[in-house]
């Protein structure tokens, strides 16, 4: 029988993986553990891996997975930052990816803690709490309807969460390398800088690469419209932290929302209440009354995990039996 492990399993996970196994009569072991140095022995007598990794996956993986007779790794996430594409090429490995599992879940995210930020939910909250139940004008908010949004990438992510803020009335601006005619309600520019620089609320939707990684650093952030708000629910890389953090503390920004950091792996999806976080910045972020910070779970509803779970399985199982697989990303 064909064996696939199913690494990085959470509790909700683990019904869905194997009930896709047994509807298609595959062996599939699940296991808490991530794929690394230290459990790719465990793959000997397997046929095929998914996983979801959010660290670099290090370089001896690959040779090992080779030897195994290992053809892949199916990548749970859209995100693929983690894996070195042209080595697992070296190695005979074929990487894929998730590219859409519920890009309606992500955008309902953005746009929900950009209101947030945009109704000062979070100064209100520590003024309740102290007993302050005036109105003063620091908690006055402003329509959406009113605002200008700028989307930075326009792909399926990006596009849904345009579709919400287009249903307020905002003004949509956008940047893309490749612009979606279909999306006719909002206003490409030529450049990042050009579609932020009149932006109410700014939202990243873009992949971590090298044009992106730390695309909004402090040259970008000089250019955005003071007060701005700042949604990240793409990838940490694409912004530099420290100047994020300055852009909030001088008041270039006046709030932002981070769902994804670039140093997060070791600390998002685990369980730190009875450790101490050796990251200053992480620390800062968390600490920030101006900075919302969740822990990279913007995907996190039940249809999303469905996908995930059943489109890691659905990519090994292709490889395995046709040695490719339509998410394959080299």
């Amino acid at each position: 029988m064909t064996r696939i492990m199913f690494f990085g399993t959470r509790d909700y996970e683990k019904d869905m993986a194997l009930n896709w196994a047994k509807k298609h009569n595959i062996d599939v072991t699940t296991s808490t553990e991530l794929l690394s140095s230290d459990t790719v022995d465990q793959l000997k007598d397997y046929d095929g891996v998914t996983t979801m990794q959010f660290g670099k996956l290090e370089e001896d993986v690959y040779p090992k997975l080779e030897e195994y007779g290992i053809k892949q790794i199916a990548q749970r996430t859209a995100g693929f930052d983690m894996y070195d594409l042209d080595l697992a090429k070296k190695h005979d490995i074929i990487i894929s990816n998730i590219p859409s599992y519920s890009p309606e879940t992500i955008a309902e995210y953005s746009v929900s803690i950009a209101l947030q930020l945009v109704r000062k939910f979070p100064q209100i909250e520590r003024r309740v709490q102290q007993n302050n139940f005036t109105w003063e004008a620091d908690i006055m908010s402003k329509p959406v309807k009113n605002m200008t949004v700028a989307i930075i990438g326009t792909g399926r992510i990006g596009a849904a969460t345009a579709k919400i803020y287009a249903g307020f009335g905002a003004t949509i601006t956008a940047y893309d390398a490749y612009p979606n005619k279909d999306l006719d309600f909002l206003t490409y520019k030529d450049s990042v800088e050009e579609a932020i620089k009149d932006a109410d609320i700014i939202s990243l939707h873009v992949p971590a690469n090298k044009d992106s990684h730390h695309l909004f650093d402090k040259a970008m952030f000089d250019k955005v419209k003071p007060g701005a708000i700042l949604i990240n629910a793409a990838r940490g890389a694409v912004i530099n932290t420290p100047d994020l953090i300055d852009a909030v503390n001088n008041g270039t920004l006046a709030g932002a929302a981070i769902d994804t950091y670039e140093n997060e792996a070791p600390y998002f999806t685990h369980d730190w209440t009875q450790k101490e976080i050796d990251d200053p910045t992480l620390v800062e972020l968390i600490e920030n009354d101006k900075i919302l910070v969740t822990p990279h779970i913007a995907f996190f509803s039940d249809e999303a995990v469905q996908n995930l779970v059943e489109g890691g399985l659905n990519a090994a199982l292709s490889v395995i039996e046709t040695g490719t697989c339509d998410s394959r990303l080299n």
